[in-house]
């Protein structure tokens, strides 16, 4: 029975597609984005959080872990990666709920049964079922059965992707979409990689291939500070859409809504302290894509 690794199934989510809908984010993400607003989707793991605030320093963790990868350090819990096992028992055990967890193996019968649960708001909203993370292409054996499941019961499917992916792989599974919502970092493929640790050839590759098929494209620019946010990457990020055949795009302004997890897994953040940027603050940036015909929105 095929499994796949999903890390939440958040419903009446309205910001992920049209109308109401059910996202589904898949755990492991090949990009390394340093902004990255789910840094607990990046790995396939699964991982323990851990909340200072709450901890009493009881030792409890310590002591009920059978791999020995929990340690109190500093009257800070820290848990060893390589020797964690995904058990739980250390979270089970946790007198004051310090510790949760992030990432379940699920079938794909356990996934419908919650979508399915609001299919009537689906229909009343012209809602769905969006497919977010991490990365779903990622997870190609069990995404392409969940769709196949989904399909069936004829739900609006969306795809929220970094469109990394292996060109055969995107090219199976993206038709199966009603709608991609497909991430465009940056147009130059160095700077990419320093933001993202990958390159975007094979980003730029999909998403042109998706256009040309006529497959309904959402592009969207995530605009961070020190990244992309110059009025020179606008102008180039603009050239790109056209070069692809791209006519809308929505902006979306950085964020701190990640923040305080980095804090939990115990990972460093390179936004700390980053301002957010708000609508009125890219006014001139969404001139730019305006002034070359690329309707660009919030």
């Amino acid at each position: 029975m095929c499994k796949g690794t999903i890390f939440n199934i958040q419903k009446f989510s309205t910001n992920d597609g049209p109308g109401v809908r059910t996202t589904v984010f898949f755990k492991g993400c090949p990009l390394r984005c340093k902004w990255c607003a789910n840094p607990e989707s990046q790995s396939t793991a699964v991982q323990i959080l851990y909340d200072q605030r709450r901890c009493t320093k009881c030792s409890a963790c310590v002591h009920t872990c059978p791999q020995k990868a929990v340690s109190l350090q500093d009257k800070v819990v820290t848990i060893d990666p390589e020797r964690c096992v995904g058990c739980l028992q250390c979270v089970h055990d946790c007198p004051e709920e310090a510790l949760s967890y992030e990432g379940e193996a699920k079938t794909v019968q356990e996934v419908v049964k919650v979508c399915l649960q609001d299919k009537d708001f689906y229909e009343t909203s012209g809602g769905g079922v969006t497919i977010s993370g991490g990365e779903g292409l990622a997870q190609p054996e069990f995404l392409e059965e969940l769709l196949t499941a989904l399909k069936q019961q004829q739900i609006h499917l969306a795809l929220e992707t970094t469109g990394y992916a292996e060109p055969p792989v995107f090219q199976r599974l993206a038709p199966m979409f009603n709608l991609l919502l497909f991430d465009v970092k940056h147009y130059d493929s160095d700077r990419h990689y320093a933001g993202t640790h990958v390159h975007n050839g094979p980003i730029v590759e999909n998403l042109q291939w998706a256009i040309a098929q006529k497959i309904p494209v959402l592009p969207r620019i995530p605009v961070i500070p020190g990244f992309n946010r110059s009025l020179k990457d606008a102008a180039g990020l603009a050239a790109l859409l056209t070069r692809v055949g791209a006519e809308r795009v929505q902006l979306l302004p950085f964020h701190q809504f990640g923040e305080n997890k980095y804090h939990k897994l115990h990972q460093e953040y390179a936004y700390e302290a980053v301002a957010a940027l708000h609508e009125e603050d890219l006014a001139d940036y969404r001139q730019v894509f305006l002034d070359q015909g690329i309707d660009a929105f919030f």
